[in-house]
């Protein structure tokens, strides 16, 4: 594999920069000069929209800046990388970031794509859920699985600890997940349910499905919020970032409070109406055991046509625990056993109307009652 000292970064087919090896760990960006002239900033704060060489840390990216690292497949993604690495007769350890930027191309999430790309020829992919699953099972308990190049073409680039693998239904992108070795057989339906429930609380959610198992309760799926289908028939690509990103803070460490999410929200959005889709998404990771809550398990889409970012449909609720079974955002300084006050006193941080904060609490908590109380017992 040949390995690549320079990457130029497209959003579609207008460059928005170029990438570069600096000091032989960390990985300088500069814009083009006609995004410059024409596009918006690709992370408002990292990265304003400057003539400048922007030079990152070191940590907590391994010498990128966030909004480049969310281009990387995380979790289940990563181990497939490196799989395939092992494969070819590559020490995934000697793959830099820039090269693995080059391994993502144009398979990325999100809208930002890097070219030149690594790439590698795989046999006919399949949508056999159950067969796939069982794969992904031999992935996590050994270094081999009959179809690895099948899992990697259909999992290679997405992130979580799940497996999962991105994939066209009906025309539109979906991503399906699987069981870790760790997982309830019940883990897609009880994800399935949660979803549900969030949308009947009034929180966002692209579109769902429970595919059907003849092994399990079925495995859950999502339509991609970072695609879509035009009119044409062509895939508009949205860009997409963490909340990891934008702060510059690793996921992987519990340091994000929902006074800072909720500020940072309106400090980027301009909105109140956002800001209250925060605070219903908090009052639902509360009241449904969803711990999990980590800083990118929260996402923000840039609006081409508005010139906004707004918040991305939710995702990744379901039963969940985190460090030492507390929020990993914590609530009012409260991660183990946050109380409604708790969630009231965060609403009156940020000036959300204490009536209508009151009011929403109660209807989040109530729905999570009678549609998952069986699974919170």
């Amino acid at each position: 594999m040949e390995t690549y000292k320079a990457l130029k970064v497209y959003f579609g087919d207008r460059q928005v920069g170029t990438l570069a090896i600096y000091q032989r760990q960390l990985v300088a960006f500069e814009y083009a000069e006609e995004w410059l002239a024409n596009g918006f900033a690709i992370s408002p704060f990292a990265l304003p929209l400057i003539k400048k060489l922007y030079i990152p840390k070191y940590d907590p990216f391994d010498g990128l800046f966030g909004v480049f690292s969310d281009s990387l497949p995380d979790g289940w993604g990563r181990l497939l990388v490196d799989r395939m690495l092992a494969k070819e007769r590559i020490e995934p350890d000697k793959v830099d970031m820039l090269n693995r930027l080059a391994i993502a191309g144009e398979s990325t999430m999100g809208a930002l794509t890097y070219r030149p790309q690594h790439k590698w020829l795989f046999a006919d992919t399949s949508s056999e859920y159950d067969r796939l699953a069982d794969e992904c099972i031999k992935i996590l308990e050994s270094e081999y699985s009959d179809d690895l190049d099948t899992l990697f073409s259909l999992g290679g680039s997405s992130g979580g600890a799940r497996p999962k693998i991105l994939t066209k239904i009906d025309g539109d992108d979906w991503i399906v997940k699987f069981h870790t070795t760790t997982d309830k057989k019940d883990s897609g339906e009880v994800e399935y349910r949660y979803s549900k429930c969030a949308k009947k609380c009034g929180i966002a959610m692209a579109e769902t499905r429970l595919f059907p198992s003849k092994q399990c309760a079925g495995y859950f799926g999502t339509k991609r919020f970072d695609r879509e289908k035009l009119k044409d028939g062509n895939t508009k690509r949205i860009h997409m970032l963490s909340v990891s990103a934008l702060l510059e803070v690793s996921h992987r460490t519990p340091s994000l409070d929902y006074n800072s999410l909720m500020k940072l929200t309106l400090e980027l959005t301009k909105d109140y109406s956002e800001v209250e889709k925060m605070y219903r998404l908090m009052c639902f990771n509360v009241f449904a055991h969803n711990r999990d809550d980590h800083s990118k398990n929260f996402s923000f889409l840039y609006s081409e046509t508005q010139h906004r970012w707004i918040i991305s449909p939710a995702y990744d609720l379901t039963y969940s625990n985190s460090f030492c079974g507390e929020h990993a955002t914590c609530i009012n300084g409260n991660g183990l056993s946050p109380s409604t006050e708790d969630l009231l006193a965060v609403a009156a941080y940020i000036g959300l109307a204490k009536t209508k904060a009151t009011q929403i609490a109660q209807l989040v908590q109530q729905t999570v009652h009678e549609e998952l109380g069986d699974i919170l017992i």
